[in-house]
């Protein structure tokens, strides 16, 4: 009677474990409970070696590297099953403790470094262990799963909601990468030359944008002679003519603008045409860098 009350109660707590999705696979290190319904003398408390096995009481070594407690205990069973040593054997696997790894966060966070954990979190818990982004920090993001070798995108927007929805899971052993944003530069005659960090919500900036957060072209600005500077992926430079006065009224479409774009807008006509690429470069390399 006691066994048969045992069985149903087993196989619920079988049902409510497969129901769960497991979020950790078993890796080096980590502390397993295994227990056999049909004999409590196959029970063991047993850590993962460096390569993944775990030796059995019964059956000898079997490797569950990357597998869930659920996949362990099926294996497990075959093992069993294929020694003779248990005919229809119901094996439970639990992981006891996940031996800590560490998750590296790198790039444009406050606080770049390596941070333990022993569970799977979520992207936004991680960057908060990092102290969040800095000001010069691109919202795409990656996340280098170890185990995988997948490697995960998400977007760090400035709606909160979006923010927070279909966040990645980052696991022990994983990296996350925060690259650096693109700066584009307004020099010349605007409100305030310099450079400006592409923070907008989808980490892109239009011409008419980065003007109006360099403080828009005073009355006596020469926007109609405005110069775009480029490079190009052979390395070199294009000077590129900016009807930034036909933009400004609306007779020409607003334009994207690329990572270290420099828009220069001239003081006056002579003055314009008298600055080189190099010289409109050298100022850029100087210019301060604004934060919004």
């Amino acid at each position: 009677m006691k066994v048969l009350t045992l069985i149903p109660i087993f196989f619920l707590s079988l049902a409510v474990c497969s129901a769960q999705k497991e979020s950790l696979t078993i890796g080096p290190g980590d502390m397993l409970h295994i227990s056999v319904l049909e004999s409590a003398d196959l029970e063991q408390h047993v850590r993962v070696t460096d390569s993944g096995d775990a030796s059995l009481i019964l059956g000898g070594k079997v490797r569950l590297l990357g597998l869930s407690p659920d996949a362990a205990a099926v294996a497990i069973e075959k093992t069993l099953v294929a020694g003779d040593y248990v005919l229809n054997p119901h094996v439970s696997v639990m992981v006891e403790h996940f031996a800590t790894k560490n998750v590296s966060v790198i790039g444009q966070v406050r606080f770049p470094g390596s941070y333990e954990t022993a569970t799977p979190r979520t992207i936004l818990e991680v960057l908060a262990l990092a102290g969040g982004l800095t000001d010069a920090a691109d919202r795409e993001i990656t996340v280098n799963h170890v185990e995988t070798t997948e490697r995960a995108s998400y977007f760090v927007s400035n709606n909160s909601q979006l923010a927070l929805k279909d966040q990645p899971l980052v696991y022990p052993g994983d990296t996350v990468v925060v690259p650096k944003v693109s700066i584009v530069y307004l020099l010349g005659d605007v409100g305030h030359p310099g450079g400006y960090p592409a923070a907008t919500n989808n980490s892109q900036l239009t011409v008419l944008q980065a003007v109006a957060l360099a403080g828009g072209t005073p009355a006596n600005a020469v926007p109609s002679k405005a110069r775009l500077i480029r490079k190009m992926e052979s390395g070199s430079y294009v000077d590129i003519a900016l009807p930034l006065s036909s933009m400004q009224k609306g007779k020409r479409p607003d334009i994207a603008m690329q990572a270290d774009d420099v828009v220069y807008v001239p003081f006056s006509y002579m003055k314009n045409m008298a600055l080189s690429i190099n010289g409109i470069l050298a100022a850029a390399a100087s210019a301060s860098i604004y934060r919004f």
